[in-house]
């Protein structure tokens, strides 16, 4: 008897994110694309299987690895499964605001990028952009940004020949007085929120990854961390104080209670909903152990 083949499986989006026009993730077992073009750049790591490509005239092979390939926009390619299992990947299509088409040759000739710190970025920016369903005000702006930065950073540096320092070295050493300005504008900006360009902006245009690295080496975590770890302890204290879950959210800078109630766990150790029951329930309990005033006759 046949092996059943596992059937192929789509997701697409456009998330609220400038630079990235589509994320795509597919499982294909038999799909071969026709030779064609886009007007994008294509980045994408392979999570399961085997696919082989042609990019202008020249063929390619991979696996699962730590390689990440990246097709330039207006060039020509194709793609197929090898085996009968498939392949399952991850792409981001990236407009030309994060790599400009003059690193078009470059990318030609090396489309297979073997750098496992860069694939450990592009998986950390696929996790911040969420999954398909997630509401795109639930996506975690900042996070996405700055997680969208240091791979911009990581793919033009490989691109452009660079060495493996190139980063301090370009942008400056991390610098405290940096980090101190930027987390006033932090707390100045719990609730609304702020996006890493209106950062750069406010801080003299400094660069973003520059912006980043400063902050955690002062501070010990990224400024997206910190922004919401300070929308956490906001939302925690309008529970206590008796407000619902879904309005405690809001108030406190979420989209909605499930985006509340995500990191909130993380934080806590439980959802928003029991920590406001608990709190209700030690309330009652204050005001039954209170001691009865006696009544003037």
């Amino acid at each position: 008897m046949a092996a059943i083949r596992p059937s192929s499986t789509v997701s697409a989006w456009q998330p609220p994110v400038p630079g990235i026009a589509e994320v795509f993730h597919a499982r294909f077992t038999e799909h071969a694309y026709p030779a064609h073009v886009h007007d994008t750049w294509a980045l994408m790591i392979l999570d399961g299987g085997r696919v082989d490509f042609g990019l202008d005239r020249e063929r390619h092979g991979l696996g699962v690895s730590d390689t990440v390939v990246l097709l330039p926009p207006g060039v020509v390619h194709d793609g197929r499964t090898v085996t009968e299992a498939g392949f399952r990947k991850r792409v981001l299509y990236l407009d030309t605001s994060v790599l400009p088409e003059a690193l078009t040759g470059a990318a030609v000739d090396t489309p297979l990028l073997a750098d496992a710190a860069l694939r450990d970025r592009v998986h950390g920016l696929h996790r911040a952009l969420g999954p398909p369903d997630l509401p795109a005000g639930a996506v975690d702006l900042l996070e996405a940004q700055s997680r969208l930065a240091f791979v911009r950073e990581r793919l033009r540096g490989r691109l452009e020949g660079r060495g493996a320092g190139h980063e301090t070295l370009s942008y400056g050493v991390p610098d405290t007085r940096t980090a101190a300005r930027l987390r006033e504008l932090l707390d100045a900006r719990v609730v609304g929120g702020i996006t890493l360009q209106e950062a750069s902006a406010v801080l003299g245009h400094a660069h973003p990854t520059h912006l980043i690295r400063s902050f955690r080496q002062a501070f010990g975590l990224p400024p997206h961390a910190y922004l919401t770890g300070r929308r956490v302890a906001v939302a925690r204290r309008l529970l206590l104080a008796g407000m619902p879950p879904a309005q405690a959210a809001t108030e406190a800078g979420f989209y909605d209670q499930a985006h509340l109630t995500r990191h909130f766990r993380r934080h806590v150790g439980t959802g928003p909903a029991r920590f406001a029951r608990s709190a209700r329930s030690a309330r009652a309990n204050q005001d039954l152990q209170e001691p009865q005033r006696p009544q003037r006759p």
